[in-house]
């Protein structure tokens, strides 16, 4: 995550499994030091002395650890976001979120704690958290339950006790063993304006308003046509994959990926599908007018070139990370071991 620039440098908060560090990125001219020098010290009976020359080169990017934020998590870290105020950010794992300043890495405070006292009565973990973009005291967190809560810091300091909760029941004729899985939600995303949360869980894109609850505004298809596969994707456990998602910087379209090194790009109503692939000579394009249904749901069987074929998905390729610049219509995709920057008109 980039924080607000304060100077002619650069500040990344980035994390590993357990660790938090923040960086300072800045671009400098490169020192160089030659021995190549004309003439030197002398002296009667001594060998000449050369003394070496520093001189600048080109410019590089030199990155350095500004702080390392430590020993606060026993499990994963699984997200990081930054507040409005440009001073403290989250982190969270499966069980727990934490506050930190950017300015102390000794200290942090838990605001949300949902270890029981016997384990064995566990039934959810967090998989995501993010604060508002402009309430610094609000903030939500998401759960392998498919939920979506909201807290407010003002309240209380551990917000264990929710001020919304956003959550769609599931029609009990429809239940089944895989029910619970495809269910847990891998991202959550505040619109810019932040009236809007974007959710991704393994089949679906959910648009929430955060004034109604009971159920999202708009639900996006994207591998309902797997449904029969779930079983296959269980034993390779490629559902347990977590796909995330993003708004655009104006709120009007979202962005996830998908299998095969897709990434799908959706107006905020669900009607425009447009895909691509994510490589340097993509063999797939298209745009479509999906009306609320996800363009691999009308993948047609031995189409090759045109549309791909949904009994030949490569599991093995797929699109995980994905962002949008939060001002432009630039959009970063992860591909195996590439990155690919998009821009769109």
């Amino acid at each position: 995550k980039w924080c607000k620039r304060q100077n002619s440098g650069l500040l990344l908060l980035s994390t590993n499994d357990k660790t938090i560090k923040l960086w300072k990125i800045q671009e400098k001219k490169a020192k160089i030091i030659s021995t190549d020098v004309n003439g030197g010290i002398y002296g009667p009976g001594r060998p000449v002395l050369k003394v070496p020359k520093v001189t600048k080169g080109d410019t590089i990017v030199h990155s350095v650890p500004r702080r390392v934020f430590a020993n606060a998590h026993a499990y994963h870290v699984n997200s990081i976001s930054l507040n409005s105020d440009g001073e403290t950010y989250i982190s969270s794992d499966d069980l727990r979120v934490n506050m930190w300043n950017l300015n102390y890495s000794d200290q942090s405070f838990n605001i949300v704690d949902i270890k029981p006292a016997n384990m064995e009565d566990l039934t959810e973990v967090i998989t995501s958290a993010e604060f508002h973009p402009h309430h610094c005291s609000i903030f939500m967190y998401s759960s392998s339950r498919g939920s979506v809560k909201l807290s407010d810091m003002r309240a209380s300091a551990l917000c264990d006790h929710h001020a919304k909760v956003f959550e769609e029941e599931e029609d009990p004729g429809s239940k089944s063993f895989f029910s619970e899985i495809i269910a847990s939600i891998s991202d959550v995303k505040f619109s810019r304006d932040g009236r809007y949360i974007l959710s991704r869980d393994y089949m679906t894109l959910k648009i929430w308003d955060l004034n109604m609850e009971n159920k999202p505004v708009k639900i996006v298809n994207i591998h309902e046509p797997l449904r029969a596969k779930l079983c296959d994707l269980y034993e390779n456990d490629c559902i347990f994959d977590k796909f995330e998602c993003s708004f655009s910087h104006d709120g009007n379209h979202m962005v996830t990926g998908s299998y095969n090194d897709f990434f799908h790009v959706y107006d905020r109503n669900g009607r425009t599908d447009v895909w691509l692939e994510a490589s340097k000579a993509p063999k797939n394009k298209k745009t479509a007018s999906s009306k609320g249904k996800s363009l691999v749901s009308r993948m047609k069987k031995g189409k090759s070139g045109d549309e791909p074929c949904l009994d030949n998905l490569d599991y093995a390729r797929k699109v995980l990370h994905v962002a949008w610049h939060p001002t432009q219509n630039f959009v970063a995709v992860s591909a195996q071991n590439s990155l690919y920057l998009y821009s769109g008109s």
